[in-house]
């Protein structure tokens, strides 16, 4: 009795295609099917944000020195290799026979529903998105991988091929030169799969790619809300732009931005509320028009990251126009014993600002909806957002603002739960921004400018040295408020060679910045910046 044989293996490079071909139209259907029901939902996106979650905290704050603020973008690409290498995995193992690729599918399916169960920010329906990708992988791997086998028994029965021969490949079959119906067959279901996979995925992009407006009415109404009194002038000499500090006001293409979203939320200005509650006297459902009806106001505000070495990029100076907070709050009666306004974004994330900083009119934190006379842009909180100055963004400053519970600090916030300190006050900082880094300028007397920042304090002073040399006094730019950085500027002789230039600063209480070196965990960074440059 002669053995069974066993189905002759699909050549490598088409099984693996098979498997890429079936991830494309999972991702692409899920994409689309999230478009519809639920923007978060998205598979990819869950799994990236769910990621986000858990990475650690080292490995987070690695990706945010090595990748700066396209570190979601890194996320993303690490996950589309990781995604690829998965799927030449599952064509590879199935070369015999469909079975071994649609279990790795549905198992990597698995995990995108596991990831979207766990976003706090997905409804019931956004179970549908990543069950349709799964359930799509699955079938159009099996049907290709059907199409390809098809084809490769045509070429056995053609007596043209060998076995390393691929269906769509320039070779002729012996019996008359022309692709047969089994490769005519995989070739069209390939492209077929390849199609609608980049419509279903450009479509669904459309809706989940962070869009955010609403109806022309309610664009007109946060015009009018816009329309507050203007903070006050930034006087002439604001600035040292001439010797390489930033403009006074930051530009809001400019304007830094570090964040858990791995995808902008999409957020409608129509249908757009903030809940307040909790530990409260009167429970408030505002819309935007109900929000808008406060007095608004447009001030001056530095923002600083927490994520920010010393002398790192992320602070940035707007003006914000919006509501006081402490106007809303006191809408709402605080009640004794509310620590902290717990706020929660869009998108599920979450901070902890002590209330009693919010409750501080001289503070003069904001629910802000404009941003250097504009409406927020979508990367930086569309429609609301929280603005508090004097303290780091992480406890203070929710994007895509949705609710704020007044409670206790029991209740444990995003950041919180990860080890970071729990007030979360700006550190006394300094920046040397001219000469940068390994800068190589001219013998001499040369400019050496920066930036300091001390919010809710102010600035006093601040000095640079050479070489551990004496220290200098520089020049300070006019003062805005004390909410904002600082700009100065000293003039420093150089002589040929190598020389390393330092500063720190002084604020308005006499705190001279310390020298001590600390990381970014738990609550901020500290110790004096220093920049080495060669003088020529």
């Amino acid at each position: 009795m002669r053995p069974e044989r066993l189905p002759r293996p699909l050549p490598a490079t088409v099984a693996a295609l098979c498997g890429v071909l079936a991830a494309a139209a999972a991702i692409g259907s899920g994409q689309l099917v999230a478009a519809l029901v639920e923007p978060r939902s998205a598979p990819l996106l869950a799994v990236g944000n769910t990621a986000i979650d858990l990475t650690p905290e080292p490995v987070k704050q690695f990706a945010i020195r090595a990748f700066g603020e396209s570190d979601k973008t890194a996320l993303l690409a690490g996950m589309g290799v990781v995604l690829l290498v998965f799927a030449v995995l599952a064509g590879l193992v199935s070369r015999r026979g469909p079975r071994p690729g649609s279990v790795l599918v549905a198992a990597f399916g698995i995990v995108g529903l596991a990831a979207v169960l766990a976003r706090p920010d997905v409804g019931v329906l956004g179970v549908l998105a990543p069950v349709v990708a799964t359930a799509a992988g699955v079938w159009v791997f099996r049907w290709l991988h059907g199409a390809a086998a098809d084809a490769d028994a045509e070429r056995d029965a053609s007596g043209g091929a060998r076995s390393g021969d691929e269906p769509g490949s320039d070779r002729e079959t012996e019996s008359g030169g022309e692709r047969g119906p089994g490769r005519r067959r995989f070739l069209v279901s390939s492209v077929a799969v390849a199609a609608g996979a980049g419509v279903a995925g450009g479509l669904g992009s459309l809706t989940t790619g962070g869009r955010s407006g609403g109806s022309p009415a309610a664009q007109q109404a946060i015009g009018r809300a816009l329309n507050a009194p203007p903070a006050q002038p930034v006087p002439a000499g604001a600035d040292f732009r001439a010797d390489g500090t930033p403009t006074f006001i930051t530009p809001n293409r400019d304007f830094y931005r570090v964040d858990t979203a791995l995808s902008v939320p999409s957020v409608d200005l129509d249908s757009w509320r903030l809940r307040v509650h909790g530990m409260v006297d009167r429970e408030l459902d505002l819309g935007f028009a109900d929000l808008a009806r406060f007095p608004r106001v447009t001030r001056t505000i530095t923002m600083t990251c927490v994520s920010n070495e010393v002398g790192g990029p992320y602070i940035s100076t707007a003006e914000f126009t919006g509501v006081p907070i402490r106007d809303v709050l006191l809408a709402a009666g605080v009640r004794p014993g509310a620590e902290q306004v717990f706020s929660t974004s869009a998108d599920g994330f979450t901070a902890g600002t002590p209330t009693d900083a919010l409750l501080e009119a001289e503070r003069g934190a904001l629910l802000a909806f404009g941003m250097n006379g504009e409406p927020l842009p979508a990367q930086h909180g569309y429609p609301v957002r929280m603005v508090t100055p004097g303290l780091y963004g992480y406890v203070s400053a929710t994007k895509w603002l949705t609710d704020l519970e007044l409670t206790t600090f029991a209740k444990p916030a995003y950041w919180i739960e990860r080890g970071w300190g729990q007030r979360g006050p700006i550190k006394l900082q300094s920046r040397i921004d001219r000469p940068s880094g390994f800068a190589k300028v001219p013998a001499g007397r040369n400019a050496v400018a920066g930036i300091a920042w001390a919010q809710t304090i102010g600035i006093d002073a601040v000095e640079v040295r050479v070489d551990g040399g004496p220290w200098l006094p520089a020049q300070l730019s006019t003062e805005v408020n004390d909410q904002t950085w600082r700009m100065w500027r000293a003039d420093v002789d150089l002589a040929p060679g190598g020389h390393t230039v330092e500063c720190r600063a002084t604020d308005r209480n006499g705190q001279v910045q310390t020298p001590r070196r600390a990381s970014v965990l738990p609550d901020g960074a500290t110790g004096w910046h220093s920049v080495f440059c060669t003088a020529n």
